[in-house]
């Protein structure tokens, strides 16, 4: 049912997430459609905030020295909303947007710990398979001020080399 799986390489090292294409169908496509089209290369993790997630996908964050639009980007279209009952907890994906349901494009979070708040409000549409060491050395990250005076922003940057939708069975 579910033959591929996506290989976020960063810095830090690989993680691989599987995806729920039944509870998030046109998320899910949407996701492997942009990293098909290596929109995430080169992208950031902009966005860390301890012991609750990481936030990419923004492609704003290619440019190093354009912080102050980082968070605001997206691909110029929205995805509508597809709430299921997956539980936000450590290593799911789920897609970030505004406070319109039905505002997310690119931009994405994986949860660093249980956000049971965030269920049936956020599109989740995927876990992780491997990698947990990297979300947590990411997640560990020290952080500043970002823009809108949250204490998230990474100190340093925290690149995300390429994002790949491989066959699952070609991942030990």
């Amino acid at each position: 049912m579910n033959n591929e799986v996506a290989v976020i390489k960063t810095g830090e090292g690989e993680m691989v997430i599987e995806f729920w294409t039944d509870v998030a169908p046109k998320t899910v496509e949407n996701f492997k459609s942009l990293a098909k089209k290596g929109f995430y290369d080169g992208t950031a993790f902009h966005r860390v905030v301890k012991d609750f997630m990481i936030q990419g996908g923004d492609p704003n964050t290619k440019d190093p020295d354009d912080v102050s639009s980082y968070g605001t980007g997206g691909p110029g279209y929205n995805v509508k909303a597809e709430f299921n009952d997956r539980p936000h907890k450590r290593g799911v994906i789920s897609m970030a947007r505004s406070n319109d349901p039905d505002s997310a494009g690119s931009q994405f979070f994986i949860c660093l710990g249980e956000a049971s708040f965030l269920d049936r409000k956020y599109t989740a549409f995927g876990m992780l398979k491997s990698g947990d060491d990297v979300l947590g050395k990411i997640g560990d990250a020290p952080v500043g001020m970002s823009g809108s005076g949250e204490r998230s922003r990474p100190v340093d940057r925290i690149e995300v080399q390429s994002i790949k939708i491989v066959p699952a069975d070609s991942i030990k």
